[in-house]
């Protein structure tokens, strides 16, 4: 199963998933309108950037009212010419509980191509996909970008240090799971001020890309927003951060810190 790295970076905050459904506050954190843009950095280089998008949609599945989510990722300067990459994202949510209803993805890298499709059946514990129908633990599975929406519109009052949360997700021909464990809270230096934000350690599974003891660290917004500012991660060779461009649309103030 071929993943790039910038899609594994744009979509860190994917948690992942345990028997009973997971409590969300009352409404999403995020509106229509909400765009956020990202840099990519290998070492002090530039490698990539990503545009996360939340859109009103037309499209109603079940007679219900969606968010349209989309996420663009590229390659920049130097490693657009050796490596170039465009890829798309779609993902189609419930406007009330956030749960995904259809999904797809169009990978261009390289000369490698790709155009997958997953329609989700909540109560039914099934997602149909362009690799086969797959069986679901319970009635809240999510693709990587919809898990990321959710995630952000998380209960995570009562959270301690050391206390972790997980979700589940579906992504190519498999249904998987991550966690992700409160670390504590920091103020980040950011191109738009600095911020307050809680930190996250997710997990991460050794490979291609990520060595055995390799450390996930991601720092999200300490506000209403729950915006990722920044994850910095070591890989086999070097290590690789994101960080986040410009923040538009956004439903809170940001936890500016002055």
């Amino acid at each position: 199963m071929k993943r790039s790295l910038l899609f594994i970076a744009v979509t860190w905050l994917s948690f992942s998933g345990f028997a009973q459904e997971l409590p969300f506050v009352k409404e999403p954190v995020f509106q229509a309108g909400e765009v956020l843009k990202y840099k990519l950095k290998y070492g002090f280089i530039t490698a990539a950037e990503g545009t996360l998008q939340v859109k009103e949609s037309a499209l109603k599945f079940d007679e219900k009212p969606t968010f349209n989510l989309v996420v663009d990722g590229e390659t920049s300067g130097t490693f657009d010419i050796f490596y170039k990459i465009r890829d798309h994202y779609d993902s189609y949510i419930d406007k009330d509980n956030l749960k995904p209803y259809f999904y797809q993805e169009n990978i261009r890298e390289g000369g490698y191509r790709r155009h997958d499709k997953a329609r989700f059946n909540q109560e039914g514990k099934k997602v149909v996909a362009t690799q086969g129908t797959f069986n679901t633990p319970n009635t809240q599975t999510f693709d990587l970008v919809s898990a990321y929406y959710f995630a952000r519109s998380l209960d995570i009052s009562r959270m301690k240090i050391g206390d972790y949360v997980k979700l589940n997700y579906f992504l190519g021909d498999e249904i998987s799971q991550l966690e992700i464990q409160f670390v504590g809270r920091e103020v980040v230096k950011t191109k738009m001020g600095k911020i307050r934000c809680l930190k996250f350690s997710p997990s991460i599974k050794p490979g291609r890309v990520f060595r055995k003891d390799s450390k996930l660290y991601l720092w999200i917004t300490d506000d209403g927003n729950r915006v990722p500012v920044k994850a910095q991660v070591e890989i086999i060779v070097g290590a690789v951060t994101m960080e986040i461009k410009s923040a538009e649309g956004l439903k809170y103030p940001l936890a500016i810190v002055k």
